[in-house]
């Protein structure tokens, strides 16, 4: 099996062991007929820290299950795929810091769901090619900007039993992991503009790179040898017909 074909197999283990225990933890919920929902976070509240942990496992239904659950897969496969160097961190830090931000400044009920945690993951993705500026993650920004542009309307405080403020907060935690790992590069990635054509670069500047570094003085000497190197070149093809002027300099 080629190095590609084995990361692809270790992204996919990961996205459907993680998405697997969504659906266990709801199986569990849904045949014992047991209220999970104290296992959210209650902002604010010392018992509702656990709820950093639990809380994403946690859905009200089998709808809101799915609506988590496959956003949740293709993200974390994405990231684990193409970002594998950051992969653990950054989705471990988007799980624990969204929920952190939601017990800090959420509302006041119970927040249970994957759905913040989907946010921030989208957002990684989305930001990370504003961030790094590669062919690769610019391409993955815009598919993630396709299938989940609908998102947006997420964020807003206007449908009742929704956290907004889940999916406001994991969409800001995602930009912080974003940035904060636009340095570490992948290996097929390069750090350079995508939209640059280095071999012809010095060639497409109409002054020298260096020109505006320059003081005066050094311009000047800069000038003078040109013009003496120049006034060689003739002397030693044999035109002496007429001196320098403007127009060699073009």
């Amino acid at each position: 099996m080629d190095k590609t074909n084995q990361l692809l197999v270790d992204a996919l283990k990961f996205s459907i062991t993680v998405t697997a225990l969504l659906f266990v933890v709801h199986v569990i919920n849904h045949f014992t007929a047991r209220d999970l929902t104290p296992w959210g976070i209650f902002p604010r509240e010392p018992d509702g820290l656990m709820g950093i942990i639990t809380a994403p496992l946690i859905h009200g239904s089998w709808e809101h299950l799915f609506s988590n659950s496959a956003p949740f897969f293709v993200t974390t496969t994405i990231i684990h795929f193409f970002y594998k160097r950051v992969a653990w961190a950054s989705i471990g830090f988007i799980y624990l810091l969204t929920g952190a931000a939601v017990w800090m400044f959420g509302r006041s009920v119970y927040h249970i769901g994957a759905s913040g945690v989907v946010y921030g993951l989208v957002s990684f993705i989305f930001w990370s090619g504003i961030f790094r500026r590669n062919i690769k993650s610019i391409v993955l920004a815009l598919i993630v900007t396709v299938l989940y542009s609908g998102y947006l309307g997420g964020i807003l405080p206007f449908k009742e039993g929704i956290s907004w403020e889940s999916h406001l907060l994991g969409g800001i935690v995602g930009i912080l992991i974003a940035f904060l790992f636009k340095g570490i590069i992948e290996q097929d990635e390069e750090d350079r503009d995508p939209w640059a054509n280095e071999a012809y670069e010095d060639a497409e500047y109409y002054l020298p790179r260096d020109t505006f570094d320059m003081t005066k003085e050094e311009r000047r000497i800069m000038e003078q040898q040109r013009r003496e190197a120049l006034l060689q070149e003739r002397m030693s093809r044999g035109d002496f017909t007429r001196g320098l002027d403007d127009q060699d300099f073009s």
